[in-house]
């Protein structure tokens, strides 16, 4: 065990020094500029209300209120003399040093050391991570990385205040993990009530200190531009991108990429909720499954959105997350040599719909995976006591789950 740590550990620091060099020699998308002037608005009108504020040749401010904090400090670093470019992008990069860590976590509890070892080493040298943390940036890999850490704190650590607090975190600095909340919380009620209340008070306590500023002074805004926001209207990615090729009419593409989306977000959380009570020993992986299915079902698309099911697929199966990290790492390479970002290649287009089908067939295959993983016992609590994964009378080869 400990050699097996020791290689993961050395991979996924291999993997953070390629990616801070990367960010300390290229200049990276349009977002790092972005998040620079967001970073002054934010030292001139503070974290709270830069949310009701214009921000000429800005776009909509939409991030959750610790990442307000979070530029306040990295403006602050670079006032040191650190370029801010290379700041921007550290947060992402160290997230993936430590997700590399927690997916070897996850998956030894769940599979053999070997496989292990493979999936923890593939995130830290995943194309797709590499070029979205360390090239782009942005915080969705920080986000995905705290909330499969709450996961694992929550059913294999039994640290349900620890887990709560690092569920809130990972919705303060970017919101698409709510989704994932409820399943949480599922897990934690069925734990028992210490269990349930402990991570109720570590999740209430963070949202009440992270959250709570900005809702009494500037609630409507921080409504309008973090909790409704629907991303970007570039027909480039899975349900739209299809939509569009396919000639489905105009109504329906504004349907879904309007108040409908708020459809497939649901979906998602019914899907995590119906997993987690099926299996909450499973919860890491079911975290992982849901945040892979918003990415499927999204009606927004962005390079950087890839991020969300990179590391899940390795926590479902080392071949599966190969497979999503090299052509979906391919798709970012290619988009972001591109023009812009936001405006994909026929080739990079191509190479998306492709990936959109390896997620699907990833996803279908982590579902079954859970789905074949054997009930808790009864009386087995999934959060408390002993550990509940399904007891393993043959190492698997290759595959990430019972």
């Amino acid at each position: 065990m400990p050699r097996a740590r020791a290689v993961v550990l050395i991979a996924a620091a291999a993997g953070l020094l390629t990616r801070m060099l990367i960010a300390a020699n290229m200049p990276g998308p349009a977002d790092v500029r972005i998040f620079h002037g967001f970073a002054k608005a934010i030292v001139r009108y503070g974290p709270i209300r830069i949310y009701e504020q214009p921000l000429p040749g800005l776009p909509v401010y939409n991030h959750p209120p610790l990442a307000g904090w979070m530029l306040l400090g990295l403006n602050e670093l670079s006032e040191l003399g650190i370029p801010f470019g290379t700041l921007i992008r550290s947060p992402a990069s160290i997230a993936d040093f430590f997700c590399a860590l927690v997916v070897f976590e996850i998956v030894r509890r769940r599979a053999s050391l070997g496989a292990a070892v493979a999936c923890g080493v593939g995130v830290a040298a995943s194309p797709v991570l590499i070029a979205t943390s360390g090239y782009h940036g942005n915080t969705d890999a920080v986000a995905i990385t705290l909330a499969l850490i709450a996961a694992h704190l929550l059913v294999d650590r039994k640290a349900p205040l620890a887990a709560g607090v690092t569920a809130a975190l990972s919705i303060s600095i970017k919101f698409i993990p709510v989704v994932v909340i409820p399943a949480l919380f599922l897990v934690a009620l069925r734990a028992g009530r210490p269990a349930f209340l402990r991570f109720g008070a570590g999740f209430t306590a963070l949202v009440a200190l992270v959250w709570g500023p900005v809702l009494a002074t500037v609630p409507e805004n921080l409504k309008e531009n973090v909790l409704e926001y629907a991303g970007g209207g570039y027909r480039l990615w899975g349900l739209v991108r299809f939509a569009d090729l396919f000639g489905l009419p105009q109504s329906f593409i504004t349907f879904i990429e309007g108040d409908g989306h708020f459809l497939f977000v649901l979906a998602c959380v019914a899907a995590g909720v119906w997993l987690a009570w099926l299996r909450p020993a499973q919860l890491p992986v079911v975290v992982a499954l849901t945040m892979s299915l918003l990415l499927l079902l999204s009606t927004a698309s962005a390079l950087q959105y890839l991020t969300w099911a990179a590391a899940g697929l390795f926590v479902v199966g080392f071949w599966e997350g190969a497979a999503y990290s090299c052509l979906l790492g391919l798709t970012a390479v290619l988009g972001y040599r591109g023009a812009s970002a936001v405006r994909w290649s026929e080739t990079v287009l191509q190479l998306a719909e492709v990936g959109w089908v390896v997620l699907a067939a990833g996803l279908l295959r982590g579902v079954r995976k859970v789905l074949d993983t054997q009930p808790d016992p009864p009386g087995r609590s999934p959060a408390g006591g002993r550990p509940v994964a399904a007891p393993r009378t043959v190492e698997p080869t290759g595959s990430t789950v019972n």
